[in-house]
C-alpha cells in the first residue's frame, strides 16, 4: 500500500506540474498547487493509517518534492516543465511551498499529538 502511496505523489507531481500553467481568460490561476498540496495531505494521511513511523508514512511527500525537483531539469531538446513570466516565473516554488505545506501540517499534527 506504501508504494501505491508513493507512485500517487509521483503523479500528484506530475499533474499539478502540469495543470499549474492554467490560466482564467488571460489571468494565470495556478490552482493545481493548492490542490497538490491538499491531495498530498490526504496521502499522507493514508500513510499514517498503515504505519506507525511518520517518516515512512511521508513517503508521498518524498516522491512529490522528487519529482518536483526532477522536473525542473531540462529535457531532451532543453524542453523545461517550468518556466514563465509573471507569477508562473515563481511557479516550481509555488507548487513546492502550497504541495509540501498541507501534508507537512498533518505530519507535524500527527507528531505532535502522539508526544
Amino acid at each position: 500500500m506504501l508504494v501505491l502511496l508513493a507512485i500517487d505523489g509521483v503523479l500528484c507531481a506530475i499533474a499539478g506540474a502540469f495543470f499549474l500553467p492554467l490560466r482564467i481568460g488571460t489571468v494565470p490561476a495556478p490552482i493545481s498547487a493548492p490542490i497538490a498540496g491538499l491531495a498530498l495531505a490526504a496521502l499522507v494521511w493514508v500513510g499514517l493509517q498503515w504505519t506507525s513511523s511518520p517518516r515512512v508514512a511521508a513517503l508521498p511527500l518524498w516522491t512529490f518534492l522528487l519529482t518536483v525537483g526532477l522536473l525542473t531539469l531540462g529535457g531532451p531538446g532543453d524542453d523545461i516543465v517550468f518556466g514563465g513570466i509573471g507569477v508562473m516565473y515563481y511557479a516550481v516554488l509555488l507548487l513546492i511551498v502550497l504541495g509540501a505545506a498541507p501534508p507537512a501540517f498533518v505530519l507535524w499534527r500527527h507528531v505532535n499529538r502522539s508526544s
